[in-house]
């Protein structure tokens, strides 16, 4: 099955986002509760599976809501997404570990109406900086992360298929990368929501917030189909307080949006800031959905 939508001509590709000289931090992550799977291999299929170091610290704590624009504003981001049909993304999640900071980025398009989308992920080299991965394919569909090349004990070409419902962070940094429509309903449950200025983004005016997300309060707003993964993720993350940074476009749209997660136990958590950039939209989304044969059923072992 196909799924593709198309709200206007296709925009230019989106250039992949400078990767950084990567590391891997599978041991720290594994104690996390697989937190960030795409890079830790602790994930089985069919199972129910579950900035700068100290940044979210920084975070300011108090502020006030701006008469209540400000937080209106940041609340409505995911409808104003889904308004807009579809877009290009850009994603980076970068993750704590030990003192050592590796990274994951992707491109890719998402369908906000249909909440399904295609990323293509790079991935660290392994501690020794020597071996290279391959990029990993993966399409998020409702309730579903499908995961090709994935590695750890996968065939190649097979797909890996993990019920995001199910997971302990509902997908919020398990895959590697937040889900886009995901990290915009996280704002449902912003607080203390302040204007941090106008600016500009690649040459587009836009309105600066900052605040803080609370995931069980987003998930109670949440729209239908995002609720599930919100409440599992409320329940699986021991803070579920989300500083974050947004910039809105003229229209409500997101254009940038940087979260911070604390995934694990209180006090020995790993820290993960996911960022995505919204532009392109309108742009087709086209991609296969795997079928049953090409998904693997066999045990995901850790690299």
């Amino acid at each position: 099955m196909v799924a593709a939508m198309s709200t206007g001509a296709t925009p230019p590709a989106v250039g992949t986002p400078a990767a950084g000289r990567l590391r891997r931090a599978a041991t720290a992550a594994a104690a996390a509760g697989c937190a960030v799977a795409l890079v830790t291999g602790c994930v089985q299929h069919g199972a129910a599976a579950g900035g700068e170091p100290a940044a979210a610290e920084a975070r300011p704590g108090g502020a006030k809501d701006a008469g209540g624009d400000a937080s209106a504003a940041v609340w409505d981001a995911a409808d104003a997404l889904v308004r807009a049909g579809s877009s290009l993304v850009e994603t980076s999640m970068r993750m704590a570990s030990g003192g050592t900071w590796v990274t994951v980025t992707g491109t890719g398009r998402f369908d906000y109406a249909r909440r399904q989308g295609e990323l293509i992920l790079v991935l660290p080299r392994d501690a020794a900086g020597a071996e290279e991965h391959r990029p990993v394919t993966e399409v998020m569909t409702p309730g579903a992360l499908y995961m090709k090349d994935r590695g750890a004990g996968v065939p190649a070409g097979k797909w890996v298929r993990v019920d995001t419902t199910a997971l302990p962070d509902g997908n919020l940094v398990t895959g590697g990368a937040t889900e886009p429509l995901a990290a915009a309903e996280l704002l449902r449950g912003a607080q203390q929501v302040v204007l941090v200025g106008e600016e500009a983004l690649g040459g587009t005016p836009v309105r600066h917030y900052r605040g803080v997300a609370d995931i069980a309060r987003a998930a109670r707003a949440a729209a239908p189909g995002t609720s599930g993964a919100l409440t599992a993720a409320a329940g699986g993350f021991a803070v579920t307080r989300v500083p974050f940074d947004a910039w809105l476009d003229a229209e409500g749209r997101l254009r940038r949006l940087t979260e911070h997660f604390t995934f694990g136990a209180k006090g020995s958590g790993v820290g993960v800031v996911s960022t995505t950039v919204f532009d392109g939209f309108g742009a087709l989304v086209a991609f296969a959905t795997p079928r049953g044969d090409d998904i693997w059923a066999g045990k995901i072992v850790s690299s």
